[in-house]
């Protein structure tokens, strides 16, 4: 499975294997529990309930979609410790409906079912031996700082808006039981016996902080309502520099918040301060950025997700140049992962924050943004993105499209658009660069949709503005910079 994924029908037309496994619906809840664990300990991979048969799959369906969900939940939280998974997914197959099961590759435990280990091998579940399980254990290492516990930590930290917010999106897997959807995926854990809430009670479970969970440091990053001081690590410095090297004259902000809000907030800024212009080819504009902007949102999520933040100290640090965007996360690569490998290998140090940011739609959780940050950067004919390790992080080097600010093919558009000109007229200024004066028929060809009217509102308005001086009367009118 890949971010090409492999539609359902490509899935039932191949025998079960190493990252394949078919269960029919009456299944025993251990024996599901044991493939998952399989699967984890080596690649990952797909397991589709409602069909069976190894060299040749026999399509049976599900009659009760929901128990067979629930089913798959219980399975993965009975692994030590719980797998956090994608969410089950509906599928359908002529008139059968069936579950897919993801199981992520690259995932940094070591996983156990009643004390027992074992990996996918083949089409079967094999025991590890012992020399393969010591030099599992020491490839994934043991234990993540996400799922630790703060030792004053307290269910009064989170925000339940934000948690409310979480479940509503994935809707009513996540909403009959909200906390016990959080334990599941790993942001809390249990402090004693506890029934499950919907989501109206949590207001009132909140006040008596008496929920039976307790947050681990996940949950706090993920739903906490203060991160900056539980977690000054967390932070992202965003700075804007004029050229291409560090200068007293920048633009900075830093932002501290829940990681979902956070990577909104980065966002926005970087796609707000990077370059942006209009070209003129031949009469027709093409805009451009000076990076592509899904590129910069993968290196901005993958440096969120990814990163070591048992460092204190630093945070994240995204830097803007005129040439160039550099993206720094504390925390050297993960687990077996190197420079040399990164484009083939997977493995999420934080596999809880990696499938929360999945669920909220920020990061795609199979984790293959590096390939696409490759893409993107091709697509938009700039160099492919730089991957270096230092002492103690890991850089990402993205290279921008070339501007000069006396180019006359390359201008930065963003003054005229925040100074409310209109499509036309940035039209018009641009087609200006290039052939220093413009009339109505030029324009009205520029835009043929629109009336003569129209046109001349435009440049009317662009002289009171002071941007275009007017030569010459009626038909032998024309416009210059002014």
């Amino acid at each position: 499975m890949d971010d090409r994924a492999e539609t359902i029908d490509d899935l039932l037309a191949q025998a079960e294997g190493p990252r394949l496994a078919f269960f029919r619906e009456r299944l025993k809840l251990d024996d599901l529990a044991e493939t998952l664990v399989a699967m984890a300990n080596a690649y990952g991979g797909a397991i589709v309930l409602g069909a069976s048969g190894r060299a040749r799959v026999k399509i049976e369906g599900l009659r009760n979609v929901d128990a067979a969900r629930e089913t798959a939940l219980e399975a993965s939280l009975a692994c030590t410790p719980p797998l956090v998974l994608p969410l089950p997914q509906e599928l359908r197959h002529g008139e059968a409906t069936l579950l897919l099961v993801t199981v992520p590759p690259g995932l940094p435990h070591v996983y156990s079912l009643h004390g027992k280990y074992v990996r996918r091998q083949g089409a079967t579940n094999q025991p590890l031996t012992p020399d393969a399980l010591r030099r599992l254990l020491a490839d994934r290492g043991e234990v993540s700082w996400e799922r630790l516990v703060p030792s004053d930590a307290a269910f009064a930290e989170l925000d339940t808006a934000k948690i409310n917010a979480y479940v509503r999106r994935l809707g009513p897997a996540a909403e009959s039981d909200p906390l016990g959807f959080l334990y599941r995926r790993g942001c809390l854990l249990p402090q004693s016996a506890s029934q499950g809430q919907n989501a109206a009670d949590l207001n009132k479970t909140n006040a008596r902080s008496n929920t039976g969970y307790i947050p681990n440091n996940a949950g706090l990053l993920l739903f906490g309502s203060d991160v900056e001081r539980r977690f000054p690590q967390a932070e992202i410095t965003l700075v804007q520099y004029r050229g291409r090297d560090l200068a007293d004259e920048f633009e900075r902000d830093d932002i501290r918040d829940t990681l979902p809000e956070a990577v909104r907030r980065a966002d926005r800024w970087l796609v707000e301060h990077m370059r942006k212009g209009s070209r003129m080819v031949g009469l027709e504009r093409q805009d451009w950025t000076q990076f592509p902007p899904a590129a910069v949102r993968e290196a901005l999520v993958n440096a969120v997700a990814h990163r070591d933040y048992s460092v204190r100290g630093e945070g994240i640090r995204i830097a803007l140049f005129s040439d160039r965007l550099e993206c720094y996360s504390p925390g050297r690569l993960p687990g077996h992962v190197t420079i040399e490998n990164i484009v083939d290998e997977r493995f999420s140090r934080n596999e809880t924050l990696v499938q929360a940011l999945a669920d909220w739609g920020l990061i795609e959780r199979l984790g293959y943004g590096i390939d696409r940050m490759i893409r993107q950067m091709e697509e938009a004919k700039l160099p492919p993105p730089e991957f270096r390790e230092t002492a103690a992080g890991f850089l990402v080097v993205l290279q921008g499209q070339p501007f000069e600010s006396t180019s006359s093919t390359s201008i930065d558009t963003r003054e005229w658009v925040r100074m409310g000109l209109n499509e036309r007229q940035i039209a018009a200024l641009l087609f200006l660069t290039e052939q220093r004066r413009i009339t109505n028929r030029d324009l009205q060809e520029l835009a043929p949709d629109v009336s003569p009217e129209t046109i001349r509102r435009d440049l009317a308005d662009l002289v009171e503005r002071g941007l275009l001086l007017k030569v010459g009367e009626k038909r032998a009118t024309y416009y210059i910079l002014k």
